[in-house]
């Protein structure tokens, strides 16, 4: 019997500790459908929380994590066209990606360019997708807005400081540590407050200095707790919140948070887009982002560790260390000596 290695958690909790490596039966695709064999997969925030029982009340157990990566199909459904097999592409929407195969629908995967290596590819999803939509749908900024975000020196917040060059928003970065100063700087950021500095003015003060008392457009929320209040407060009179991921573990109570500062606060969840867009606008919106990608106009995050799937535990650990420079990947065995 052929069998593959799947990563599952059959109860919520601490990653390190419920993540299990288990065997399955390899599947056979159907109609429109590819089995594709996995070759490298980032570790992600949004990869962890859901493990920690978050959004228990939609998620069934057991499952398979993992919301990207890229593979190589090697094996394809009835009518679905033979010049797929041995393609590189993202299988998205599909089962959890930290497992060694799985199954896609044909028509959604995501061809992957022969001059993007694994490590580009596998994180042109979650982080790249969510920048844009927001930005070009949720908020439609203007050339020459303010958008201020927290967590500036993560993968998201890097993507939005491009973006403000190509899209002409001007982005005020927050954050915890001079580490991302320079960098973010010179990926396009307007402004970086570094709340780390002794003797610092609050975020709203150093805001409205930046914005010469107006306060920023729209804002951006990774962290929630304290830090997404105090965000909502350094927005002008009307302006908008989009709040996109919880770091802290600390929800806001937003209507609260909305009234008191005259903000409109928007939840984003990227599952939502994902539903409504057609199969069009799918494929539109990758092709895109990889045009971006291969002109250098939008530089993904570079790789720190490497680590197979049994050796989930340490990369779990390893990708939730906070001096990490860098993504942690999941790949395959002979991926490990590339590093």
């Amino acid at each position: 019997m052929h069998t593959y290695g799947a990563i599952r958690y059959y109860q919520f909790g601490n990653p390190a500790d419920v993540l299990q490596l288990v065997y399955r039966r390899i599947p056979k695709p159907d109609a429109g459908e590819v089995l594709v064999r996995m070759t490298a997969r980032p570790i992600n925030p949004s990869d962890l929380i859901p493990i920690r029982g978050a959004y228990s009340h939609r998620i069934p157990l057991p499952s398979i994590p993992g919301y990207e990566g890229v593979g190589i199909i090697e094996a394809i459904g009835p009518s679905v066209d033979p010049s797929l097999l041995g393609k590189r592409v993202l299988p998205l929407r599909s089962e959890g990606t930290w497992q060694e195969r799985l199954i896609a629908s044909a028509e959604l995967v995501i061809p992957v360019p022969n001059d993007l290596n694994d490590e580009i590819a596998s994180q042109l999803y979650i982080n790249p997708v969510t920048a844009w939509v927001i930005c070009t749908e949720a908020l439609r900024l203007y050339p020459g807005d303010f958008m201020v975000v927290n967590a500036g020196g993560s993968s998201i917040g890097r993507i939005f400081a491009q973006l403000s060059v190509i899209l002409g928003y001007r982005l005020i970065a927050i954050t915890r540590s001079s580490s991302h100063t320079q960098e973010l700087l010179s990926l396009g950021a307007s402004h970086v407050i570094d709340t780390s500095k002794p003797n610092m003015p609050s975020v709203r003060e150093a805001v409205l200095t930046i914005t010469e008392g107006r306060g920023a457009a729209a804002a951006i929320d990774s962290v929630g707790g304290a830090e997404g209040e105090e965000l909502a407060y350094s927005t002008c009179t009307g302006g908008t919140l989009i709040s996109i991921g919880l770091l802290s573990g600390i929800p806001v109570h937003w209507g609260e948070v909305s009234r008191a500062s005259q903000t409109a606060v928007q939840l984003f969840w990227l599952r939502n887009w994902v539903r409504e867009a057609s199969v069009g606008k799918w494929h539109e919106t990758f092709g895109q982002l990889i045009d971006w990608v291969q002109q250098n106009r939008l530089r993904l995050s570079g790789i720190s560790q490497r680590y197979e799937l049994a050796q989930v535990k340490q990369a779990v650990f390893a990708a939730e260390t906070p001096a990490r420079q860098g993504k942690v990947l999941l790949v395959d065995a002979c991926n490990l000596t590339k590093q």
